[in-house]
């Protein structure tokens, strides 16, 4: 992992944009043998599993593909068989760690039950090939929509190659080319090297900001700068993308507005565990507007407390560490008036185990936001919920963290697996951190 435990900038960015906030307050079952309700004990890879692959895996699993080995073809799928029915069975892939029972979600690529089940019958029976005559019928695939247009695309500014590995968080700072205020109403990111490009978060630095994050820029030799827990600045958020995730368009009528000088921190995620360091330069697609209806924001969401000290102590040894944590968000954010939330997002680092966004009703009952019960840190992104969720007046938003800090669950550094000892938040990657985000718009 690359260290930045000398980056302080995200939790002063939060202490900051929380002050304020606080002060106040699946997808079609069908295919081949599952089609009836049943599986067939003679699944076959055409027939049965292909339109699963083609609909919910080759998005990473593909010929040049960020995935270890591509899905394309019965040559290709047959041999990792076993290794495919245990992360489908397990439900590590494809990877889609929100829970369906908690929301419904733009774009769930997560797998039925029941072509679990199909895909498990076909290993079990021998993965079986069968006749490309009797392909199955192809499945809809999860909604992962185009931008409408792209009115810009910024480019990092040159070519990098990863130095650390097989993990290498780096961000890049880029300029914002408009010379008026504008609104970006859709985002979207073309990796350069989808071998090795993991994911990629943008950041805002507001024109008071550039100096600060050049400063951090100029401070490394190579291009851009390490940035494991965050960007060192106190920006806002403003898109994320993961392979297979598609573009990101906001609410209609919505937009995030960037000021004149402002300029672009990018976070990129490498893993070059199997394609190696290979050079990159990624690109990220705007669409923009000179104005929208209503104005949209990404908002941190986290207990204030934590942030320095240790209120958020996450003792060594523990299996199951929890915090929980809730406000009033509605009075501060929209002076009083009801809020709508379109995308949420969780955020740990390695230790994290699971964690839940919830809203808790005035009158006592309780909504489920976001829950991701099996916490993997490698595929974080956001969630667009199908229904925006409504916060009114005296309504909280609750975030609740669990971690594990027993040895077996600790990072390997420097080829050695961490000795366990008392983490608190910070940046670094010795810390740990329990963030909600959300991007919301007044009603």
């Amino acid at each position: 992992m690359v260290r930045c435990a000398g980056y302080t900038g995200l939790s002063a960015w939060l202490g900051a944009a929380l002050a304020a906030a606080i002060a106040g307050c699946g997808g079609d079952d069908g295919a081949g043998a599952a089609a009836g309700g049943g599986v067939a004990a003679a699944a076959s890879y055409y027939r049965d599993v292909k339109p699963i692959f083609d609909a919910r895996c080759a998005g990473c699993h593909s010929a040049g593909g960020v995935a270890p080995f591509s899905l394309e073809g019965p040559d290709a799928a047959v041999p990792w068989a076993p290794l495919i029915k245990r992360a489908v069975v397990e439900r590590t892939m494809p990877p889609w760690p929100a829970d369906g029972a908690c929301a419904d979600y733009v774009g769930d690529r997560s797998l039925s039950e029941q072509q679990i089940q199909t895909i498990a019958a076909w290993v079990d029976g021998g993965a079986a090939v069968g006749d490309p005559a009797e392909e199955g019928p192809p499945l809809d695939r999860p909604s992962s929509p185009e931008l409408e247009r792209v009115d810009r695309t910024l480019e990092m500014p040159v070519e990098y190659t990863p130095q650390a590995g097989p993990d290498d968080y780096r961000c890049f700072v880029i300029d914002w080319p408009e010379e008026s205020a504008r609104y970006v109403t859709g985002f979207g990111v073309r990796p350069g090297e989808e071998r090795i490009v993991h994911h990629v978060i943008a950041f805002i630095a507001a024109p008071e900001m550039v100096a600060n994050v050049e400063a951090l820029d100029a401070a490394d030799p190579g291009p851009g700068y390490p940035c494991f827990g965050g960007p060192g600045i106190r920006p806002r958020w403003l898109g994320g993308w993961v392979p297979g995730g598609g573009s990101l368009t906001f609410p209609a009528g919505t937009g995030t507005r960037i000021e004149p000088g402002s300029k672009l921190v990018v976070q990129v995620h490498y893993n070059t565990l199997t394609a190696g360091k290979l050079p990159d330069r990624s690109a990220i697609d705007v669409m923009l507007e000179s104005s929208v209806d209503r104005e949209g924001s990404t908002q941190p969401w986290t207990n204030p407390a934590w942030l320095t000290g240790d209120a958020m102590t996450i003792p060594a040894f523990e299996a199951d560490v929890v915090h929980r944590w809730g406000a009033q968000p509605t009075r501060a954010l929209a002076g009083g008036a009801p809020i709508e939330l379109h995308i949420a997002g969780l955020h740990m680092h390695t230790l994290g185990k699971r964690a839940r966004l919830e809203i808790e009703r005035a009158d006592g009952s309780s909504e489920c936001v976001l829950d991701i019960p099996r916490w993997d840190f490698h595929w974080q992104g956001s969630y667009t919920l199908a229904q925006p969720k409504v916060l009114h007046p005296g309504d909280t938003l609750s975030l609740e963290c669990h971690w594990d800090n027993t040895p077996e669950n600790q990072p390997i550094i420097d080829g050695k697996p961490r000795v366990p000892g008392d983490v608190v938040w910070g940046e670094g990657t010795n810390d740990e951190m329990c963030l909600g985000t959300f991007y919301m718009t007044e009603l």
